[in-house]
């Protein structure tokens, strides 16, 4: 009886043994791969579009693709209320997990967990966004900032209103209205700006808006109307951006003359104003509406099966895609780290490598089932952590964003050397501040 106790027992070992290795080798066959999101907040109306797309893409290549080479990706969202002691919080609590990426969404997260990435060894992807400073790989190999950094923004814009006034030199004696959100986000390009005033003669106005007033923006659009700035340039998120088109609207602004950087430029920022909206522009960088076979699949294999909290009428939005385009990035680089390596299940150090040597032509972006979605990513490397590649113009036409230029280049002749500066800037303001150990790839 006893030898039938001591067998049972064994049995049961075995099982529950089993179970435990399974529980391991299914943790050890995935990809971890945390989303820091704000789904609520003053910023939930541009967060959660861009939550939603992040994922679906995501989720799309675990149902479609079994993941990414041949690896299942462990997707998991952290919800930061776009609060910057909260996406730490979010960093910390992940970072036991062994993510291969983090993306704060956020510039002011960004700001506050780039100290800790060397430290962790987990490369931060802050998509078009956080310190443009982080484009220089040789201070920053941990942060990466493609497909184009603020000042490069700022420098397409400028491009755009020299074709539209005859040439940049006919600035001179100009006012360019700079309405921002208060922060470290609406801060970040104002050396360029200021750069370019001295440069071409133009004297900039500023109209900060506090994270509490950017739904009562009234006061300062009546300041617009007296100071009649002849270009204005918006850097909004969240709930100031429709405020600010309504504001404009409401005062007469010429919308034709009123250009918002890329993150406002949602449906949500146009649509409250409709038909007043129109002629209001922003950059983008990437393409807008479900006509590509990969949000097709999208529906097909996730929203469709009620794995997407994505309503069916939001998909193809221009936030939306812009959450599949930082997803895209993601996926590159992975499938990136593990040709470079030869392991299938990569390391945030060996995602790193794979940001640093990140490329997507136009043939790719097809492949992916993405034709013109994007500019070809072609210059990310070891020293040069963002590329600045092209965006273009869009246009509110009342109803719907309509592409309304070409791919616009940046003045990387004119940032390059800006954001060299400001990266000695910050190393020397953040001593001890850790050498480049990395090795770069030959590829890069």
């Amino acid at each position: 009886m006893r030898l039938k106790y001591l067998v049972l027992g064994a049995a049961v070992g075995s099982l529950v043994g089993a179970s435990v290795l399974a529980s391991r080798a299914e943790a050890q066959e995935s990809i971890f791969v945390p989303l820091l999101t704000y789904r609520t907040g003053p910023f939930a109306g541009s967060g959660i579009p861009i939550a939603n797309g992040m994922h679906d893409y995501l989720a799309m290549l675990n149902e479609r693709d079994g993941g990414i080479g041949g690896v299942k990706l462990v997707i998991e969202e952290c919800e930061t209320g776009y609060n910057n002691a909260k996406g730490v919080e979010c960093y910390e609590a992940v970072k036991s997990k062994k993510p291969v990426v983090v993306n704060p969404y956020s510039t002011g997260i960004t700001l506050a967990i780039i100290p800790k990435a060397a430290v962790d060894k987990i490369p931060i992807l802050s998509m078009a966004y956080g310190l443009s400073a982080s484009a220089v790989g040789n201070e920053f190999p941990w942060i990466f900032n493609p497909p184009a950094t603020y000042w490069d923004g700022l420098s397409m814009m400028f491009r755009y209103i020299g074709g539209k006034e005859g040439g940049l030199d006919k600035l001179k004696g100009k006012t360019i209205g700079y309405i921002y959100f208060d922060g470290g986000y609406g801060l970040e390009p104002i050396p360029l700006l200021e750069q370019f005033a001295k440069d071409y003669g133009f004297t900039v106005k500023k109209y900060p808006v506090p994270p509490a007033e950017m739904q009562n923006q009234s006061g300062l659009w009546l300041n617009v109307r007296r100071d009649r700035p002849d270009w204005m340039i918006m850097w909004g998120w969240g709930a100031m951006n429709p405020t600010a088109v309504k504001e404009a609207a409401k005062i007469n602004y010429p919308m034709d003359k009123f250009i918002g950087i890329w993150w406002s430029g949602g449906d949500d920022d146009a649509r409250p104003a409709g038909a007043d909206a129109k002629g209001y522009l922003t950059l983008n960088f990437n393409g807008v509406g479900t006509n590509y076979p990969a949000i097709q699949d999208i529906v097909k294999t996730v929203v469709d099966k009620g794995k997407s909290q994505t309503p069916k009428d939001k998909i193809g939005e221009n936030l939306y895609n812009r959450g599949v385009y930082n997803s895209v990035l993601i996926a590159e680089a992975i499938r990136n780290a593990q040709k470079i390596t030869g392991k299938k299940v990569v390391t945030g150090e060996d995602v790193r490598r794979g940001f640093e040597s990140l490329k997507i032509s136009a043939a790719r972006w097809k492949e992916l089932g993405l034709p013109e979605f994007g500019a070809p990513i072609e210059a990310v490397s070891c020293t040069d952590h963002n590329g600045h590649h092209a965006a273009y113009m869009q246009q509110w036409d009342g109803t719907k964003w309509v592409k309304v230029s070409d791919w616009i280049v940046p003045m990387k002749e004119k940032v390059r050397p800006l954001l060299e500066a400001a990266a000695k800037d910050y190393v020397t303001k953040n001593q001890p501040w850790p050498k480049r150990t990395e090795p770069c790839d030959k590829s890069t």
